[in-house]
């Protein structure tokens, strides 16, 4: 009985770790978890998670198709119809640090002309934490004041420098109050190849031995806003200082913009142009590059009233001590949401050279 129960025990016990082994040679392994892509909503509309990381990223863009008649920044232009196409890609990103969003902005727009004139350009591409924003994107002289009016042809009359490179500081007090100061730097490269104004008369130079400096300052309450900048043109040494009230009266708004330039007689960054020599070329052949700018001052003004959430008109007017005159009118009209319809109509006036000239613009825009 004792080996017959040793045997019995010896079978059971084999057939037990025989099975085990069995068991363990079919266990299939486990799949990985899937990560799936989580939306990022604390930075707005559009950002989601990126996998693998805590960086939320946003991709947007747009496509333009417009056909242009004439042109408003070159009177002597024989232009008599233009079509011009522009795709731009947008990808920002946003991180949560103790210092607040680590954040940056890169867009990327190409260009295509009648004739078969291309370009690429890296229109603004920066980083931003904690109020410093350091890369490229329109000069805070523009940016800070909110450009020059709700239409196509804003800068007829020259408001400032756009795409330059910055180191920026922007403060916002959370109650009405904010304030900026930027030092800036166009492309000092190569002479007259600064991404400013009409390339007849840029200032920068290779021996760019300083920034340019922007500062500015503003207050807005219920329905009323006040900013002033100026920008100091380290080449040419001197500058320009321009101031805006903006109000909302809810059926529509309305701003009033002025500036005034150091030296009258001198084209700077802050005071220039962006029209073509013929601006400032009398009728008998008399170049005075001062007529083209401001002069010692410029004003703008302008209106905004929408019909319905479909529909905007805008106006914008503006003229400037060396007597160049510009009203410009269009219609904003989005028959569906992120697609643009845009007519536009500008009309100038040159004292100097004794001219005037109408132009227009018919633009297409889808914002995705």
């Amino acid at each position: 009985m004792n080996i017959k129960s040793l045997l019995l025990g010896s079978a059971a016990a084999l057939a037990a770790v025989s099975g085990a082994h069995a068991a363990d040679a079919i266990v299939a392994a486990e799949p990985e978890p899937l990560e799936y892509v989580r939306i990022c909503d604390a930075y707005g509309a559009g950002y989601f998670f990126i996998p693998g990381t805590e960086t939320c990223l946003k991709i947007g863009g747009k496509v333009r198709t417009e056909g242009e008649w004439y042109n408003a920044y070159n009177r002597d232009s024989h232009q008599g119809t233009l079509w011009h196409t522009r795709a731009e890609l947008n990808v920002d990103t946003a991180t949560d640090t103790e210092y607040g969003p680590l954040k940056t902005e890169t867009i990327v727009r190409w260009d295509w002309n009648d004739g078969g004139s291309t370009s690429t350009n890296l229109l603004w591409s920066y980083i931003s934490l904690g109020g410093f924003t350091v890369g490229k994107k329109d000069s805070q002289y523009n940016l800070y004041m909110g450009y020059a009016g709700d239409v196509i042809n804003d800068d007829v009359i020259y408001d400032g420098p756009y795409e330059l490179n910055q180191l920026t500081y922007e403060y916002d007090g959370g109650n009405g109050f904010s304030a900026v100061i930027s030092l800036e730097d166009s492309n000092s490269a190569t002479t007259g190849s600064a991404s400013y104004g009409a390339s007849w008369w840029t200032d920068d130079k290779t021996n760019h031995y300083a920034p340019d400096v922007v500062a500015g300052a503003g207050f807005k309450s219920g329905a009323w806003g006040f900013k002033v900048v100026g920008g100091y043109d380290s080449i040419v040494e001197e500058g320009a200082i321009k101031a805006r009230v903006d109000a909302d009266f809810g059926a529509f708004t309305a701003f009033l913009m002025g500036g005034w330039n150091t030296d009258g007689d001198k084209l700077n960054k802050y005071a220039g142009t962006n029209q073509d020599v013929s601006a400032c070329t009398a009728p008998n052949g008399t170049v005075n590059a001062s007529k083209c700018g401001w002069g010692d001052w410029a004003v703008w003004g302008g209106v905004g009233v929408p019909f319905n959430d479909k529909l905007k008109w805008n106006l914008q007017l503006a003229y400037s001590d060396s007597k160049i005159f510009e009203a410009t009118t269009n219609l904003k009209f989005n028959p569906v949401k992120n697609l643009l319809v845009e007519p536009e109509l500008t009309y100038v006036h040159y004292d100097y050279a004794h001219d005037d000239t109408v132009s227009g613009i018919l633009r297409f825009e889808r914002n995705f």
